[in-house]
């Protein structure tokens, strides 16, 4: 489960690169054009933070996964939670979303790790 964890965290952290990276020159876009405002987020600042805040999470989490998996699951599941708040779930995002909290799920679940000592 470490390794399906490791796997699915990363992926899910390559996929919120590409999203948050639309996400973020959208809102970039937005401020530079007072007159798209109709297209906006409702908070552009927090989206451009989970922008980059939330891959960076799910990429941390899914490298965690393999030797801390209670560490990595929790951070896997806080990308998926933020990436949900900032961005909805819909068709851009839903692969994002799933495999980051399916990573942190199995993470989480492995609680009888390879070494001897337990995360909890």
């Amino acid at each position: 489960m470490r390794n399906a964890a490791l796997v699915l965290g990363i992926v899910a952290g390559l996929i919120g690169m590409i999203v948050g990276t639309v996400s973020y020159g959208w809102t970039t876009f937005v401020a530079a054009n007072p007159e798209a405002e109709m297209w906006n987020f409702a908070n552009p600042a927090f989206v451009q933070a989970v922008s980059v805040g939330g891959p960076i999470l799910a990429l941390a989490g899914g490298a965690m996964a393999k030797v801390h998996a209670l560490i990595g699951g929790v951070l896997l599941l806080l990308s998926s939670a933020l990436m949900m708040l900032a961005f909805g779930f819909n068709v851009g995002t839903m692969f994002p979303i799933a495999l980051a909290a399916l990573a942190g799920l199995l993470a989480i679940a492995a609680g009888k790790p390879d070494e001897p000592r337990a995360h909890f």
